[in-house]
């Protein structure tokens, strides 16, 4: 919010002038409401006149009508284009934002790459890459050896008898015994 001594931002000036676009929405649309009741009391008038035989009178009102109409649509078509005035305004300022958040970012960038030195990243990612296969073969030599424990133990063949065992017992036989 701007105070008396300070220069209006933009996101002031964008919040004014869609507030302002939103008064004049509405006051189109009450305009519009009008137009449209005013159309029915003419619609009934010429009924009135037309009933009553004055032919006359119905053809002004008629003319009369046509104009309210016109009246009535060229509500829609400025409706229309302050709605667009509306939508390019939130546009300009969202293209605004995105401008200033890729200015921060690329002197967030600046400084990244100021700080950073590509030969001693270089140099942490092969080391990074030498531990890693260092980690990589130690865990594969202690899972070797677990499997190599696991597997002479008996337990596998002992497991499968029980289950022989249960399937014999239960009547089921394994095809492949």
């Amino acid at each position: 919010m701007a105070s008396l001594f300070k220069k209006k931002t933009v996101d002031d000036i964008i919040k004014e002038q869609t507030k302002e676009l939103r008064g004049t929405q509405r006051q189109i649309s009450r305009d519009r409401a009008a137009l449209e009741k005013q159309e029915k009391q003419m619609e009934m008038e010429i009924k009135k006149m037309a009933k009553a035989g004055n032919r006359d009178a119905c053809k002004i009102l008629a003319k009369q009508l046509v104009q309210l109409r016109k009246q009535k649509n060229r509500t829609y078509a400025v409706s229309s284009k302050v709605t667009s005035m509306s939508t390019q305004t939130k546009v300009m300022n969202s293209q605004m934002k995105m401008a200033g958040a890729m200015s921060t970012t690329a002197k967030t960038m600046q400084a990244v790459n100021k700080k950073m030195d590509p030969k001693k990243t270089l140099q942490t990612m092969q080391d990074f890459q030498k531990e890693n296969m260092k980690m990589g073969m130690t865990e594969d030599l202690i899972n070797d050896t677990l499997d190599e424990i696991f597997s002479e133990s008996g337990e596998e063949e002992e497991s499968q008898d029980i289950v022989n065992q249960m399937l014999d017992e239960i009547g089921i036989e394994i095809s492949g015994k």
